[in-house]
């Protein structure tokens, strides 16, 4: 009987050792970069449309995350590699399909080539770019892009942190053009309380690329589908009730 106790004594001591960890909830790294007024930060706290929006979707997933902004090369090289990261506000491009677990659309993005309006160079092709020099950030959907069509950093594309640099490169004359988000680009001009239209013209749309759907929330392959689920249940979910119309009024 003694050993018959004392095996179910330990029976019940491994169950009990199991059953936290089988509840514990994962601990999600959220990764992303200055882009406002998409992701941003103001006053030491990193907000903005898409992180309010991916915020909404957590809390109503039940997920938990530990935001983090960094320099886009570093958020995405985390995302690539390490388990259980979240990336946002990121385009979805053939390229990076299979690289990551893609939750939805949370922004919308309008890609270009601008000028400003003094300079107002007018392009009928992609190919007339590449005689200028052009402001890009570090590893992000719009240096790749040009990368693949065969203009080079160093040589026509020059390569910054942020896209707050590169605004201020533009303006300065310091490059020729620059790849942007319309919608970042706006708000930037409004922030330093310049009139978009007096300062900005649109050089050159780009719209094959990025499928012109907006920019998306992800997870690194390494996340459990179980997870990606809830987040995808939870962006649906927000979309229904309200919450990302009330955050799209509030912000864009």
């Amino acid at each position: 009987m003694s050993q018959i106790k004392t095996a179910l004594f330990f029976l019940t001591l491994l169950m009990g050792g199991l059953q936290p960890v089988q509840a514990r909830e994962v601990a999600l790294r959220v990764v992303t970069e200055e882009l406002p007024p998409c992701n941003m930060t103001i006053s030491g706290k990193l907000t903005g449309f898409s992180t309010e929006v991916v915020e909404a979707v957590l809390a109503q997933a039940g997920l938990n995350g530990a935001f983090k902004s960094m320099p886009w090369a570093r958020a995405y090289e985390t995302a690539l590699h390490d388990e259980n990261v979240l990336i946002y506000s990121i385009a979805r491009i053939p390229q990076r399909d299979l690289l990551f677990k893609w939750v939805g659309v949370i922004a919308p993005a309008e890609w270009g080539l601008f000028s400003t309006r003094a300079r107002d160079i007018p392009l009928h092709t992609l190919e007339e770019a590449r005689p200028y020099q052009i402001a890009t950030v570090h590893g992000d959907v719009g240096e790749q892009y040009l990368q693949s069509r065969g203009f080079s950093i160093g040589l026509n594309l020059q390569s910054n942190n942020t896209y707050e640099q590169n605004y201020q490169k533009l303006k300065r004359g310091r490059v020729d053009l620059w790849m942007a988000n319309a919608v970042m680009a706006k708000y930037l001009a409004r922030q330093a309380g310049e009139n978009w239209s007096d300062v900005m013209t649109l050089a050159y749309p780009l719209t094959d690329f990025g499928r012109n759907e907006g920019l998306h929330m992800a997870f690194s392959n390494q996340t459990s589908d179980e997870i990606v689920a809830r987040a995808r249940e939870g962006l649906e979910q927000i979309k229904r009730n309200g919450i990302y119309e009330a955050l799209k009024k509030k912000w864009l």
